[in-house]
């Protein structure tokens, strides 16, 4: 198989091919602008990847590969105009450079341009690559509506917190994988075992990510740490503590999270030592170790290559950033 590196570069070749030099200027530039500030391209170069498990011809799933990337980035338009968020991938938004309405216009062109790149792909599973991009374009909305208004509630549980992440962040990532399979031809079996595998290994990143953002260290993690205590998001780690907190410590996390005016230091310190003490730091790796293991086996058993095997194995290590 091609590594990681050589699909990136076709993924960047084909979206430089994108023309959106076109009237209006204002539609489109955002559009230019937003797909060329990069990111990791994950999700069309395992698209790519999968189709490649099946058939030497992987490009033939180049046209949904790159449907995928302009779906991804349309989600970060609307995401940036939600979130209000002026900075990403430190660049200004799409939202913070042309406006809101422009990012929410631009946005929706974006989904219309994916479905036209998607109705590119010339294969014989055409109607069930289409079903799946659809129903995770759906499950993606639902994902988000779940985060919203999971922002006000108290008493979200970890099974809701974790199909919260299935819906947002895994099924694009396990939608990327199953369509590339299929426009591959790969059989019924092997696509379901590489959907479940995805759909874990998206899990085991997203609580590595709350991990990371609570614990980890602002060189390599790469922002502010303590973000999300500062939010208030509902993460793994929260939920675990407020499910195992005895009376004491749930009344001092709830004073936490209630005190908007709170200095940063002290509230992460504080929040960072209820989740040692409350055993919500370990019951997440725990959780995260399970669906990472859980996820490599699913890929042991698959009847497909050795170096299919090693591909997808050495994938899910450096998404979770670990040695063999």
């Amino acid at each position: 198989m091609l590594s990681i590196e050589t699909l990136r570069k076709e993924i960047e070749e084909g979206i430089a091919g994108f023309k959106f030099k076109r009237e209006p200027i204002g539609l489109y530039d955002p559009i230019e602008y937003s797909m060329s500030l990069g990111g990791k391209r994950l999700r069309p170069v395992m698209c790519l990847a999968a189709c490649s498990l099946f058939t030497d011809n992987y490009r033939q799933a180049m046209p949904a590969a790159l449907a995928l990337e302009m779906f991804h980035n349309f989600t970060l338009l609307h995401d940036d105009v939600m979130d209000n968020a002026d900075i990403r991938r430190n660049q200004p938004t799409v939202k913070a450079k042309y406006g809101v309405n422009t990012a929410i216009l631009s946005g929706d062109e974006m989904l219309i341009e994916a479905y036209k790149l998607l109705a590119l792909t010339d294969s014989p599973a055409f109607s069930l690559v289409l079903s799946t991009f659809s129903q995770t374009a759906t499950e993606v909305c639902e994902g988000q509506q779940y985060d919203m208004e999971f922002e006000t509630r108290t008493d979200v549980t970890l099974a809701q917190y974790l199909e919260m992440i299935r819906l947002k962040t895994a099924v694009l990532l396990a939608g990327a994988i199953k369509i590339g399979a299929l426009i591959g031809g790969g059989n019924a079996h092997d696509i379901e075992a590489l959907y479940n595998y995805s759909i874990d290994l998206g899990l085991a990143f997203q609580l590595q990510d709350d991990l990371l953002d609570t614990f980890g260290d602002e060189k390599t993690f790469g922002k502010a740490i303590g973000g999300d205590i500062m939010e208030n998001k509902k993460t793994y780690l929260l939920i675990s503590a407020l499910e195992n907190a005895d009376a004491d410590q749930k009344k001092e996390l709830l004073r936490w999270i209630g005190d908007t005016n709170a200095q940063r230091d002290a509230k992460v310190k504080a929040v960072r030592d209820l989740y040692e003490a409350t055993g919500a730091r370990k019951a997440t790796e725990a959780k995260m170790e399970a669906l990472y293991s859980k996820a490599m086996e699913t890929l042991r058993e698959m009847n497909i290559s050795a170096e299919g095997k090693r591909f997808f194995a050495d994938f899910g290590n450096m998404l979770l950033k670990r040695n063999r």
